[in-house]
């Protein structure tokens, strides 16, 4: 069992829950979310994202991820604007936070 903030994941039976409340992932979206908060803390490049999750070396759509990420967020009850959970490290990847992140005037 895997948790961060308050999402909690169960590798052994692809589930995934929020404060306590069960969350519907798919397949590819519970990947997504399993790469990222099982290295919670780390910045995931969007290359290591396509290769783990969509088990690819190459590009199948740039916004692949961004769609995936976005539907994620949504479920998981992340604001899309500031986000908590997954933050995007611009030019480096994503990244899980372990704790909230403030958000003031430096930008990351």
């Amino acid at each position: 069992m895997l948790e961060v903030q308050d999402v909690r994941l169960d590798p052994q039976t692809r589930r995934a829950w929020r404060a306590g409340v069960e969350v519907a992932l798919s397949r590819k979206e519970f990947d997504l979310v399993h790469a990222l908060i099982s290295r919670a803390g780390e910045i995931v490049t969007r290359d290591e994202l396509m290769r783990e999750v969509w088990n690819t070396s190459f590009w199948s759509s740039s916004k692949t991820i961004d769609v995936h990420l976005g539907w994620v967020r949504r479920k998981l009850g992340d604001d899309t604007r500031r986000p908590t959970l997954i933050t995007t490290i611009r030019g480096r990847g994503l990244r899980f936070e372990v704790t909230e992140p403030v958000h003031g005037g430096a930008s990351v």
